[in-house]
């Protein structure tokens, strides 16, 4: 398969945050992307060109997509208008953290003022509409969309075929139902499939886990328009049922549609790990042609596509869309050329040359003379004839009534947080803290996540101390529903700070954790392990080969119905990320990167999103 036109650009990608902090997103503006000199933030920043420089915050999806269309920006019409030359750099900043900082109304959070965005792309209008209503309408401008992109459920094809697609339409409703029948996949002759698993992502970051509970409260309501907050609470038990079929959340699909292609690769089908993903029908297409992440190609990269495809299931009830605006942002710190520019620039995203560009990243353009090629076909498991029936956007208050039902019926979790402190989590991180301090607040930070009928507990572990749980292990909190303990728990966390550290036993750790989570893990609870470690395994007594032979063993055809997923932290420059992916891969679980150990705020928060 030939490479898509995006192959000679280079992206650096981060993970984005799921909890509402103006360090959070300030992180995240860390990977920006585009051609020109290393910037202080580590990513790609302008070429010294003389130009008026502008940066556009997007979702990730569109990073590759905008960098293209800035290139083809400068030999338009619009950018010959200019009194001087415009360089457009597109950064990689989710639409709910943007959507966060931008009501903050402090400045943006980046040292180098250049990654100051005169333009914002969100995923949808709803982000912008959120700003306008807890901010003010001039700071978002006038947003107006130049691609869309439904949102579909994507299945396995034999799945899907089960449920009897392409022929027979299939709603939110039959999902449900196959969510709560207990038997499963059973339920439609397939006994060895098991349990019918969901993943989707979280409302608060994510514009398609947005989209899913509100197609959700439609689909209970049984409306096709016009939804109020009071259907939305009249959905509760149904989105609660719904939820009940999750494996984990998450910021984005992208750790989700790579762990399923590496297992479809590796000669499962993935039905142990899930049986249908709420995304973006881009997202699809980027994983069908074997770039599951939707990274961006390089130079001689060959993709490989999966040996499952998935299929687009559009549900009979409707799709909402994700509808991509673009807007030059009202805000202080965009200049008059900025301005003039970004809006030359906007109004080069609606013509013609622009919307050409469009479908060969996996978009659908708004205009309809634009041909879709061959993407928008059934070999890339999607249709071009649907959705039947597109969903209105709903009011703001509605929105904001969906995202705080959510909280109250996403699906519980039980999570034990496995925290490394050996010696080496003393050395400094760059930011005036010891690896230990960032661990710490990490965690401290993301408390308030957690719902007092969520379970969490927290143990450390280094060589010389011990407890009932076994050698290497000291117990700060079991792992019990949270409470009104959440004050208690972040003092505890400070007690680690004066904790002996010496060696790292991290697999003998791992194992531990992993045989106490088993033994009272429940089918209605997301259970899970966080393991934090900044170095590699000195003093375990069993080998990480025996270790992913004992932790990975239920992971089978079916799977079970209560697993225990573990999701690993590779902390500083030090950790050995190949055994921490290994342990994850061994439990459908992910590992993050944070290598560069000042990220660890972020990064800490972006995995307990999951849950």
């Amino acid at each position: 398969m030939s490479a898509p036109r995006n192959a000679r650009r280079f992206t650096i990608r981060r993970t984005s945050s799921a909890i509402a902090m103006a360090v959070t997103a300030a992180l995240a503006l860390a990977a920006c992307t585009g051609d020109g000199g290393e910037t202080p933030d580590g990513g790609q920043g302008f070429p010294d060109d003389g130009c008026t420089h502008l940066t556009i915050a997007t979702s990730s999806e569109k990073v590759n997509m905008l960098d293209e269309l800035a290139d083809a920006f400068k030999e338009s019409p619009e950018h010959d208008d200019l009194g001087t030359c415009a360089t457009v750099r597109p950064i990689n900043v989710s639409s709910g953290n943007a959507t966060r900082f931008l009501t903050s109304g402090e400045d943006w959070p980046s040292d180098d003022r250049s990654l100051w965005p005169t333009l914002w792309s969100p995923a949808s209008t709803v982000w912008t509409d959120r700003v306008a209503a807890a901010a003010s309408a001039g700071l978002v401008g006038d947003p107006a969309s130049f691609t869309r992109t439904p949102v579909v459920f994507g299945m396995p094809e034999p799945m899907a075929e089960a449920l009897g697609w392409p022929d027979k339409p299939v709603s939110i409703t039959d999902l449900s139902r196959l969510c709560q029948d207990p038997a499963g996949w059973g339920s439609v002759g397939k006994d060895i499939w098991g349990a019918f698993k969901i993943s989707k992502t979280n409302p608060n970051t994510s514009t398609t886990g947005l989209s899913t509970i509100l197609m959700q409260a439609y689909e209970a309501s049984g409306k096709q328009a016009d939804l109020t907050s009071a259907d939305v609470e009249g959905a509760a038990d149904f989105s609660r049922v719904f939820e009940e079929c999750v494996i984990h959340y998450g910021d984005t699909t992208g750790n989700v549609l790579t762990t399923l292609y590496d297992e479809t690769q590796n000669g499962a089908n993935g039905s142990a790990y899930v049986s249908a993903v709420a995304l973006e029908e881009t997202s699809l297409l980027n994983y069908n042609q074997g770039n599951p992440d939707s990274h961006t190609v390089q130079p001689g990269e060959t993709l490989t596509p999966p040996k499952t495809k998935l299929v687009a299931v559009y549900p009979a009830g409707g799709s909402l869309w994700s509808d991509n605006p673009v807007t030059v942002l009202g805000a202080d710190w965009v200049t008059a050329e900025q301005r003039t520019a970004g809006e030359a620039f906007a109004a080069f995203l609606q013509t013609n040359a622009a919307q050409s560009i469009v479908p060969e990243y996996g978009f659908r353009p708004l205009d309809e003379s634009v041909p879709l090629g061959e993407l928008f076909t059934a070999k890339y498991g999607v249709d071009p004839a649907q959705p039947a029936i597109t969903l209105p956007k709903p009011d703001v208050d509605v929105i904001s009534s969906a995202i705080d039902q959510w909280t109250q019926v996403r699906k519980p979790s039980s999570v034990l947080e496995l925290i490394d402190i050996s010696g080496s989590m003393d050395d400094p991180i760059g930011d005036g803290r010891s690896r230990l301090d960032g661990a710490i607040e990490g965690a401290q930070a993301t408390l308030d996540h957690f719902r007092s009928s969520d379970e969490i507990g927290v143990w450390a572990f280094t060589t010389g101390i011990s407890s009932d749980e076994g050698d290497g292990i000291q117990v700060l909190r079991d792992v019990t529903a949270l409470g009104s303990d959440g004050e208690k728990l972040d003092s505890s966390l400070d007690d680690l700070r004066y904790a002996q550290r010496n060696g790292t036993p991290l697999y003998d750790s791992v194992l531990l954790a992993y045989e106490a989570m088993r033994e009272r893990a429940e089918p209605g609870r997301i259970n899970a392990i966080v393991v934090l470690s900044d170095g590699e395994d000195t003093d375990s007594r069993i080998s990480l080969d025996s270790l992913i032979a004992r932790i990975g063993k239920s992971t089978k055809e079916g799977g079970d119905d209560a697993p225990v997923r573990i999701f690993t932290i590779a902390y500083g420059e030090g950790a050995d990320p190949t055994a921490l992916q290994r342990i994850a891969d061994a439990t459908g679980g992910q590992l993050f990167d944070a290598s560069d150990a000042e990220r660890i705020d972020l990064v800490f928060a972006s995995v307990i999103n999951n849950f």
